[in-house]
């Protein structure tokens, strides 16, 4: 199973680092990151859950809950976390799940359904495919999905710059342009008729084409 921008986001029952979950409870009505990892005590992927857990304050401002996955047990992540604050200054604060028995991971797409057996055995190489970001909204939907090779590690700043892009462009009819960062101007978006458009901003816009209706960031 592919999952794409829009589908409803499998739910699940996991253990993991902070206790059992189901995946839609624990989300509530926040926004959600869900990372996966291919194997704990991996190189790259203890530098990510390191600098996750420095910039966690940056999602609660943004009212977006963290949770990790790694192809491995509980207690391989409790050993892992000490690994991670030795050598990054940071220690997990977000829950890990355990996906052991690779169910989450199949669930997810990013395994074949057909992967047999436990993690028991498993190396990097044969989970390299376990390493997506979700983004999921309140509303269960998936809002991006980004899929990183082993050897790269992962903008996790991007992945916050794209969030805010995501939590404006839902409460307001616009689209963010290429390297948008918050606080600059936003087009108005395809879906909005002119007529609507001049409702909406009075004001006017910047319009360099008739399809390129430029406007500054709406106000929350």
């Amino acid at each position: 199973m592919t999952l794409q921008i829009g589908a409803t986001a499998p739910d699940f029952e996991a253990e993991t680092t902070q206790g059992p979950i189901r995946f839609h409870d624990w989300i509530g009505d926040a926004w959600c990151v869900l990372f996966s990892h291919p194997k704990d005590f991996t190189p790259v992927c203890t530098t990510e859950l390191g600098y996750m857990a420095r910039i966690k304050p940056e999602f609660d401002r943004r009212n977006v809950k963290i949770i990790g996955l790694s192809v491995d047990p509980i207690g391989h992540h409790a050993r892992w976390a000490e690994d991670i604050h030795e050598t990054q200054g940071y220690a997990p604060n977000y829950p890990m799940i355990g996906d052991a028995d690779l169910t989450v991971s199949k669930l997810y797409g990013m395994l074949p359904a057909s992967a047999n057996g436990t993690s028991e055995g498993r190396t990097p190489a044969d989970n390299q495919t376990v390493r997506n970001v979700f983004v999921i909204g309140p509303d269960k939907k998936i809002k991006l999905v980004l899929v990183y090779p082993m050897t790269t590690g992962r903008n996790f700043d991007e992945v916050l710059r794209v969030i805010d892009s995501l939590q404006l462009t839902a409460q307001h009819r616009v689209a963010t342009p290429a390297n948008w960062q918050p606080g600059q101007d936003v087009i108005i978006a395809g879906s909005v008729s002119d007529d609507e458009a001049r409702k909406i901003y009075p004001q006017g816009w910047q319009a360099p084409k008739p399809y390129i209706r430029i406007v500054p960031q709406p106000q929350s």
